[in-house]
């Protein structure tokens, strides 16, 4: 028994606590009422004063009540209100024109009510006895109500726009934040395959190198043997393999290492200029056996800039070495230096090409990628794409440009001196 009354005065107490709005709204809006019923009953015997003293009381408690009652509805029957994402304004849009039309409803009947009740008042048996005040309290108290009304589902649909854009915004973020994770996750694992590949080709560079050297070395202890000149032509073909074998693998491994960002510069002043004229006097022989006329336009400005001179003497070595293999025989080619908008300095290098071009930038720069689909030049095909990673690695843009058979490679470096 005593278990019993436990449960039912917590079922009390939990009654209560969650109906306590509505509660409290009915009291206050019995005590409104009641107040309401004395102006009402008393309308000739009470003075002006007494009757406004009666309706603003009235009006105090009824509007309190209304509101608590109001507040406590708004909130039962859009508990479970979360429209859809792509809805949600469109929905409450019309919600709330829907409260707006009841409003105006109850607030019609209710000015219709206050214009009965005067009327009535005004046109009764005892009109010479009646103050007027309680007919104008009537019309006060309909606006006054109203508002109150307004008021109650403003402030609740405002709080729900918020509450539902908050939601939103929060939805938007974790899906942005989820996106971004997965995003990072594709990246590392792209970074991770990249990194696979350049350490496998670095392996295998490596791997390849270490008995090329010796095979190198016994090639040229074999040429100081007496030897016929049968074997001899042999040795010299061997020797003349190995060395291009030699230049491919130190190619691909310093591809492997600068696409893989671990490169380490040596920032120093280079006169580009000077550097171009270096490289004619290294390749000299190569120059002069290779049936092409080389023109240079080297610009007499200052060509000083700030940047690694091994990386960019293997850039530019490159791309001669590109005129050279791919050149058509008799033709010229021009090496050109000038300085565009003041603060970049440009190399070009245009050459007339001997094989039909087909492909764009993006091919032939690709690793192992040859202009030349017949093979039948020296290159390897990893030339351009050493340039294009050395040049981006110095800061730099590589371009090129194809017109018909005229090939022209174009680098531009910011001119950075010294002191800046």
């Amino acid at each position: 028994m005593v278990t019993k009354w436990k449960n039912m005065i917590k079922r009390i107490g939990r009654f209560l606590k969650n109906h306590r709005k509505l509660l409290l709204g009915i009291i206050f809006t019995m005590l409104g009422l009641f107040f309401f019923c004395i102006i009402i009953a008393y309308r000739w015997s009470h003075p002006t004063e007494e009757a406004l003293f009666f309706g603003v009381i009235a009006n105090v408690l009824t509007g309190l009540g209304i509101k608590q009652i109001l507040g406590f509805y708004l909130q039962k029957k859009y508990a479970d209100w979360l429209p859809l994402k792509e809805e949600f304004y469109s929905e409450w849009r019309m919600q709330w024109r829907k409260q707006q039309i009841i409003l105006g409803v109850m607030g019609i009947g209710a000015g219709i009510a206050a214009c009965w009740y005067f009327t009535y008042m005004k046109y009764s048996s005892y009109w010479a006895l009646s103050n007027y005040a309680s007919g104008y309290i009537m019309f006060g108290t309909v606006l006054i109500q109203y508002g109150v009304c307004q008021m109650a589902v403003i402030r609740f649909m405002m709080g729900r726009l918020n509450m539902l854009m908050e939601r939103m915004a929060r939805i938007n973020r974790e899906s942005l934040e989820n996106a971004l994770e997965i995003e990072k996750k594709s990246l590392e694992k792209v970074s991770r395959s990249d990194q696979l590949r350049v350490d496998l080709i670095t392996n295998v560079s490596h791997d390849l190198k270490t008995p090329l050297t010796s095979m190198v070395g016994y090639i040229e202890l074999m040429k100081k043997e007496d030897l016929n000149d049968i074997t001899r032509d042999y040795l010299e073909v061997i020797s003349d393999k190995a060395g291009k074998l030699k230049e491919m693998i130190e190619s691909l491994f310093s591809l492997a290492k600068a696409s893989s960002g671990n490169i380490e510069l040596h920032i120093e002043s280079v006169g580009l200029n000077r550097l171009i004229e270096q490289i004619f006097a290294d390749m000299e022989d190569r120059v002069k056996a290779s049936d092409l006329q080389f023109v240079t336009q080297l610009t007499e400005e200052d060509t000083d800039m700030m940047t690694d001179n091994m990386y960019l003497y293997r850039i530019c070595q490159n791309l001669i070495e590109n005129a050279l293999k791919y050149s058509a025989k008799g033709t010229r080619v021009f090496i050109k230096t000038y300085i565009e908008e003041k603060e970049k300095l440009c190399l070009e290098i245009t050459n007339t090409a001997g094989y039909f071009m087909d492909f764009n930038k993006e091919d032939i720069v690709e690793r192992f990628a040859r202009a030349d689909q017949a093979r039948t030049s020296e290159g390897n095909g990893l030339g351009l794409a050493i340039v294009s990673t050395y040049t981006s690695a110095l800061g730099g843009e590589f371009n090129l440009f194809i017109d018909c058979d005229q090939f022209k490679a174009k680098l531009v470096f910011p001119k950075n001196t010294k002191e800046k």
